[in-house]
């Protein structure tokens, strides 16, 4: 890990540490981090720069984790934060534009055209994590959205459809098995 790269995962662990993040240190050990293993682990595989995918990684999902109120426009609002911090260390702008995108292109929800191996690695890589983190899933789903057993298990079932289907094909076939053991599971 680069100079960098270590200040920023700093930076967001700390902010996902923070009494003022409302989703707890879960935000950190069961999406954020996870996403950040994946995209450099994918980098290679999609052609993309590992420095840009792991700072971007790192920074997708900062806007949330820093006030719960940017939620709904997370995307928008973290790459504003991403460039403020990395300007501040002289980070390079062509660097700074390509992790904006990936940022700005990484929601499912906001089905957006992704241009560059970079952009499809983030996206890919942030929807693969809620196959690898589907305790995380059904815990939210009990816990703070209160289902019944089969409410929960088919919340969790219908968020990880919507992500598969919203995965490049690079992505489906690196997370086809998961996808298939969670609907054994979850049926």
């Amino acid at each position: 890990m680069n100079s960098i790269e270590s200040k920023i995962y700093e930076e967001v662990k700390n902010r996902c540490l923070s009494p003022n993040n409302s989703y707890g240190i879960g935000a950190w050990d069961h999406h954020i981090k996870l996403v950040y293993e994946l995209a450099k682990d994918n980098a290679q595989n999609y052609g993309a720069d590992e420095e840009v995918v792991a700072i971007a990684a790192l920074l997708h999902d900062i806007a949330s984790v820093t006030n719960k109120d940017y939620t709904e426009e997370h995307h928008i609002i973290g790459a504003k934060i991403a460039e403020q911090l990395l300007i501040k260390e002289n980070y390079p702008k062509g660097k700074i534009d390509l992790i904006k995108k990936c940022i700005l292109n990484h929601r499912g929800s906001k089905l957006m055209d992704k241009n560059s191996p970079e952009e499809i690695c983030i996206a890919d890589s942030d929807a693969m994590a809620h196959f690898y983190s589907i305790p995380s899933l059904l815990s939210m789903v009990y816990k703070e959205k209160k289902l019944s057993i089969d409410e929960g298990a088919e919340f969790v079932m219908e968020k990880l459809n919507r992500s598969y289907n919203k995965l490049s094909l690079k992505g489906k076939t690196l997370v086809n098995q998961q996808y298939e053991a969670a609907k054994l599971l979850l049926k």
